[in-house]
């Protein structure tokens, strides 16, 4: 590990610190080091607040004309609701800047590291950049691919049924009181939440963060055959549900982006979710299988079934078992 990185990793681990708390801007680290010392370390803690750079500086009273500041992300070069950061570095004196990636939204992509350097500052540009990326997929994804970051998820059983058709007259219940909590947890953090005409009309969710504390997501759905009544929940209880009706799902996502939306979590049901992998226009995916057989009625057949979609190009990233149920986080390999 060369010097460089092992100061970076330190600004890695207190950008993290901001998780939930600064969105959507992204979470930033920021660590000042002279004569091969921390002297300063620093991260966006709130939305609107100070950027990691500023509460580095702020964190002590050396100078910092010796200095080499390591950041995680390209300092801002744009007035916003805070000044600057790279006015502020220039400013200061510091000598050196090492930065982890550069910032990928189009206000300063570049602009912040091309007038460091003008000043005189010697630049560093892709120190542990992957590991920088990681931090902020969904900033990533919304201001390079111009569209949120799209998540999948859903339950099913080990045979790859989802859930049963309307006329099975029986629901289907795979995910544990934990699992389910989890899910909660993951609809706090996304600005966004989509269901199928289906799901919203047999399901009737509400799509709220009730088991978790947070936010709970603007609601997204398609009707696009007028189906959706004042008998669905989306539609009558009062809160905010956007519904599109003819747009395709490149049209959809683009109008969320516009909206401001850089994380969209898709739920269903299994149509919907097979759309956006056939697309190609899905990035990770959260799959919870229950590996027990239920105990089902005689009625259900396998007529009744619906089935899970197929996933292409999908990369396991990571594995959990959580109450006798199979947890898949699954990365788009072709995003990777």
């Amino acid at each position: 590990m060369t010097t460089d990185e092992k100061y970076m990793r330190r600004a890695i681990q207190l950008a993290k610190c901001g998780e939930a708390a600064v969105a959507p801007n992204p979470m930033v680290g920021a660590v000042i080091v002279k004569d091969d010392r921390i002297i300063g370390e620093g991260y966006h803690r709130r939305y609107g607040g100070p950027h990691a750079e500023v509460n580095a500086v702020n964190s002590t009273e050396e100078d910092f004309d010796r200095c080499t500041m390591y950041v995680t992300l390209e300092p801002c070069s744009h007035w916003g609701k805070t000044p600057p950061c790279c006015d502020m570095i220039i400013e200061k004196g510091f000598k050196r800047v090492v930065i982890g990636m550069q910032d990928p939204n189009s206000k300063v992509n570049g602009e912040g590291i091309r007038r460091m350097k003008e000043a005189g500052i010697e630049v560093e540009v892709g120190v542990l950049e992957e590991e920088c990326r990681a931090i902020n997929p969904c900033f990533n994804t919304y201001h390079s691919m111009l569209r949120p970051r799209v998540t999948l998820k859903w339950a099913q059983m080990s045979d790859g049924t989802i859930g049963y058709k309307m006329d099975a007259g029986q629901r289907l219940r795979i995910s544990t009181p934990f699992t389910e909590m989890l899910v909660h947890r993951l609809r706090s953090r996304c600005q966004a939440i989509m269901v199928g005409t289906e799901t919203a009309i047999q399901d009737n969710p509400s799509l709220s963060t009730r088991l978790w504390k947070g936010n709970s997501p603007l609601r997204v759905t398609i009707d696009r055959r007028g189906r959706l009544d004042s008998s669905v929940k989306l539609i009558s209880d009062g809160q905010e549900t956007i519904v599109y009706h003819n747009e395709i799902l490149s049209e959809i996502l683009f109008d969320l982006h516009k909206r401001g939306v850089q994380h969209l979590l898709v739920e269903g049901g299994s149509k919907l979710l097979q759309s956006f992998i056939d697309s190609n226009l899905w990035d990770d995916a959260r799959v919870e299988i229950c590996r027990t057989e239920q105990q089902n009625s005689q009625a259900v057949t396998n007529r009744h079934k619906v089935m899970a979609p197929t996933l292409s190009n999908a990369k396991v990233c990571k594995e959990h078992l959580i109450d006798g149920n199979k947890l898949l986080i699954l990365l788009n390999s072709r995003h990777i």
